[in-house]
């Protein structure tokens, strides 16, 4: 595997859920936990991409390298292209984005994400799952991929993709839809190129950012995840689930 970094972008003003990545887990903050899983990853550095204080006295306490960036940027995607920038990386390196709301994402995938450009010709890669039911199939919540016969992604959709013009609308075509786990890895060039471009109408339609990689021609492989990703938190529900999961461990 090509030597990669890992970034975790950390914002406070999250709105679903204040704080965020202060909220304690275990009696630590979250974005604590996300930062161990990284560590145990085969990363070489693992930096926390913030553009607030406190996050990143937080940090800088349990011995993070902190990277402060903007407070005007619109994605993670952004945050991770100006840490990028700021450190000088070249054009190939290889950059995981660990979003900071993933303190169960077990350290195997942060690998496997990364092997995923130890192609030449890909320049992105992301991971994804079988899904579970046709519950999910529909659930606009849950972001599908199809993927080609290489393993390169076609599209991403909140709809129910592909639709069964043979069969009944509430078909579940569970070997060829995917729900894909918001985990990506970069190559710098690409990184750079996504954030020149700006939002286009895909993604602007769907409120799937990845559909502007897939848009610019990226090359963007899809890896079955070897493990299940286990949850992240978007709300007060999400954090009380992980928290009786970290309890149960103890």
């Amino acid at each position: 595997m090509s030597d990669f970094v890992v970034v975790i972008p950390s914002r406070y003003a999250s709105l679903r859920l204040p704080g965020k990545p202060l909220r304690l887990i275990a009696g630590e903050p979250m974005i604590r936990h996300v930062h161990d899983r990284a560590l145990q990853s085969a990363a070489k550095e693992v930096w926390i991409a913030t553009d607030d204080e406190r996050i990143r006295e937080v940090a800088l306490g349990f011995g993070a390298k902190v990277c402060m960036t903007r407070d005007d940027h619109q994605s993670g995607t952004d945050r991770l292209a100006e840490v990028c920038d700021s450190r000088g990386w070249p054009d190939e390196r290889v950059v995981v984005n660990l979003q900071g709301d993933e303190p169960l994402m077990p350290p195997e995938l942060i690998d496997q994400c990364a092997a995923l450009l130890d192609s030449d010709v890909a320049e992105m890669g992301t991971l994804a799952s079988p899904l579970d039911s046709r519950t999910d199939f529909h659930d606009p919540n849950s972001a599908k991929v199809v993927i080609d016969s290489n393993n390169y992604a076609l599209y991403f959709s909140r709809a129910p993709i592909p639709f069964c013009r043979d069969g009944s609308s509430e078909g579940f075509p569970g070997e060829i839809a995917l729900r894909h786990h918001g985990m990506y890895a970069y190559r710098c060039h690409a990184l750079r190129k996504l954030v020149a471009a700006g939002p286009c109408e895909l993604e602007q339609c769907e409120k799937l950012e990845q559909l502007r990689a897939l848009w610019l021609g990226i090359k963007l492989r899809v890896g079955l995840a070897t493990v299940p990703a286990g949850p992240g938190v978007d709300t007060e529900d999400d954090l009380a689930a992980v928290e009786a999961i970290f309890a149960a461990k103890r």
